[in-house]
């Protein structure tokens, strides 16, 4: 049997090099990745607890059936994050119990491709980056094209500009819950509470939309997010306001304070701004404002000042702040985890 002290070294061993098999490698294409199931296990439930029809497409008074059936919904929705909560904690324990129970190094290495497998700092830049490449040496429809495939928004419209401060704006939110977030739950509690939180992350953003379809049986996962990101994105604003004091002189400290206290709160979501005005200040950049979901225009306020028009390369400032707030979080966690072990010992 596993003693505490073995346990938490091989922990910490395991955290540090999933955290840099994600620096190098990213997501591999062609490798079936844990999320994905997640997805299709969120749609099968989807599909079944909302049972597709035509008359889905009606307003709530239009459709008094489905009136009667809120409850139903907001019920649906809670049994649904509690169905992806239980799968998702018993798959990955088991499979680290197994591992371990094998063999202190298989566990380690199981472990830490678990936790390759929960970040995304690599990834992110990579997708992002794709669109910097497309608006340099394509057109501007190939610049659209590469945003969709990272932001919920319709982009068929988006100008030049819009591209680039889409790129820029999911780069910035991500980096609070599809890297440090992700980071701190996986430190705190190994590979099962980061995929415990990456369940949580990909319910939001697959049904977690205030729309006809998602409005009531979306709310628990919408919740949800909301709370379990409620710490990270604000430690996510902290390392990246750091990150901007080593980062060169085309980023100001001083804006991204300024505007964070300013800005943080100029969004629906109580996270999403956070990150988002910390980068904002960082450029001199103005992000956010009205945007075009589904084919209907979202009213948002803008975030930050029009300091300078937004450019390409921008895109690639987004993502060295955020490598730059990654490593802040993975030296400040390692830290504390290999000071929790000295401890203990």
């Amino acid at each position: 049997m596993i003693n505490l002290e073995t346990l938490l070294i091989s922990h910490t061993v395991a955290f540090h090099l999933g955290y840099i098999l994600d620096m190098l490698l990213g997501d591999p294409h062609w490798l079936l990745h844990p999320v994905q199931i997640l997805g299709g296990i969120i749609s099968a439930l989807t599909k079944a607890f909302l049972k597709e029809n035509g008359d889905r497409g009606k307003s709530l008074s239009d459709n008094p059936e489905r009136d009667h059936s809120k409850k139903k919904e907001l019920f649906s929705g809670i049994l649904t994050v509690l169905i992806v909560l239980v799968l998702t904690f018993t798959v990955t324990a088991g499979i680290l119990f197994l591992a371990y129970r094998v063999n202190v190094l298989l566990g380690i290495l199981v472990e830490a491709v678990m936790t390759y497998q929960i970040l995304a700092v690599k990834s992110l830049r990579d997708e992002s980056m794709k669109v910097s490449d497309a608006l340099k040496d394509g057109t501007l429809e190939d610049g659209r094209k590469a945003v969709s495939m990272i932001v919920g928004r319709d982009t068929e419209t988006l100008t030049k500009e819009g591209v680039i401060k889409a790129a820029v704006e999911t780069v910035a939110e991500n980096t609070s819950d599809g890297v440090i977030a992700p980071m701190i739950y996986t430190a705190l509690g190994g590979p099962v509470l980061g995929f415990l939180y990456k369940s949580i992350n990909t319910m939001d953003s697959m049904i977690g939309y205030k729309n006809e379809k998602f409005l009531y049986f979306g709310r628990a996962a919408a919740k949800t997010d909301d709370a379990v990101n409620f710490l990270p994105a604000r430690i996510s604003a902290f390392f990246m306001m750091l990150a901007t004091l080593i980062c060169g002189k085309e980023y100001s400290f001083s804006n991204a304070v300024r505007i964070f206290n300013r800005d943080r709160y100029k969004h629906a979501s109580p996270n999403s701004a956070q990150t988002e005005a910390v980068c904002a200040g960082a450029l001199g950049l103005r992000l956010a404002g009205d945007a075009s979901y589904f084919g209907k225009i979202v009213e948002k306020p803008f975030i930050g000042d029009d300091i300078r028009n937004p450019q390409i390369a921008d895109i690639d400032r987004t993502c060295t702040l955020m490598f730059a707030a990654s490593g802040i979080c993975e030296t400040f966690l390692v830290a504390g985890l290999y000071l929790i072990v000295t401890l203990i010992w």
